[in-house]
């Protein structure tokens, strides 16, 4: 009978061994962090997850809606994400714990996933607003992002450079881009500035709504923000619908990042994933077309995910 009862026990024993092991091997939960569904974010992130999907054994990814920058890698580093989009300016702030820039404390827990393509700070007005330059938002109605989003960030930092408050203005929005460009249609707001990629779909849809003026920011604006995340660049001629000149601004780039808790083994596959699948991304979005190997650890501004750097080295990106 103690015999009958040890054999038994065994069994069992060695049943919850390989349920344990079966659990382990069970899904990987891929939660990838983008911004509002009218950025480029949004549809990068999803391109993203039907790749991993695709490509990594036993993966569900997801794409988050989120208010983009600040947020996501907040959410990083609680353990809340596996990867998330960033602005540079935001991911060097968040290593540094920028309490200004939305960081209470150093969110150490991030490393380096890849650079993807960079924003573009576009600032638009509607045509009947009379708003032609910078100085001109003075006493406008002005939407700046989210708060703390890197959009608004982004915001702060020009207006600054060019001598400008919140206060200045009339009235200060902080609303997602899509929001933003639905109270320019309605005459309840003059101006928006939107961080995102070229050929952002809300400036788009605004463009083709009302007769538009692409605000220009002179590169001596952009040399005062005193930050090397931002470049001067412009916006080329035709992106929108009645902007026929190219228009100067400042371009930042932009992050794949991910946290010091995500399995090695994990980012390098997410990581070769996305390389071997570049047609999805370019497919999602024309920024993303920007997306390149070469470039993938250009100014990265927090160590690298092991996983990645393992990626990176095989490639002949990193050399031995």
């Amino acid at each position: 009978m103690q015999l009958h009862k040890k054999l038994a026990l065994g069994a069992a024993a060695g049943l919850l061994a390989i349920a344990g092991a079966a659990s382990a091997a069970g899904p990987q939960f891929i939660n990838i962090l983008t911004g509002g569904q009218s950025g480029v974010y949004y549809p990068v992130g999803v391109a993203l997850s039907q790749i991993f999907g695709k490509a990594i054994p036993d993966a569900r990814a997801t794409a988050q809606v989120t208010k983009a920058s600040a947020e996501n890698l907040n959410l990083l580093q609680a353990g809340r994400g596996e990867l998330a989009m960033a602005l540079g300016d935001a991911v060097a702030d968040a290593w540094a714990g920028d309490a200004e820039a939305g960081f209470k404390t150093p969110l150490k827990n991030l490393r380096g996933f890849s650079a993807t393509y960079s924003n573009y700070i576009q600032i638009v007005a509607s045509e009947e607003s009379g708003i032609k330059t910078l100085a001109d938002l003075k006493g406008k109605r002005v939407s700046v992002g989210a708060a703390k989003s890197g959009t608004e960030l982004n915001a702060r930092a020009i207006f600054k450079a060019a001598g400008l408050s919140y206060n200045d203005l009339a009235k200060t929005e902080y609303l997602p881009f899509g929001e933003s460009v639905e109270l320019i249609k309605n005459r309840q707001l003059d101006a928006t500035l939107q961080s995102a990629g070229l050929g952002v779909a809300s400036i788009r849809d605004l463009a083709s709504s009302v007769k538009i003026h692409v605000v220009p920011i002179p590169k001596e604006v952009v040399a005062k923000v005193g930050s090397p995340a931002y470049v001067p660049t412009v916006i080329p001629a035709n992106t929108y619908t009645g902007q026929t000149a190219d228009v100067p601004t400042a371009a930042i780039p932009n992050f794949l990042v991910t946290q010091s808790k995500v399995p090695d083994e994990l980012v390098y596959q997410m990581v070769k994933a996305m390389y071997g699948n570049l047609d999805t991304l370019y497919a999602a979005h024309n920024a993303a077309k920007n997306i390149k190997l070469e470039n993938a650890l250009t100014g990265m501004p927090i160590p690298l995910h092991p996983g990645a750097e393992r990626y990176y080295r095989e490639v002949g990106l990193i050399k031995k």
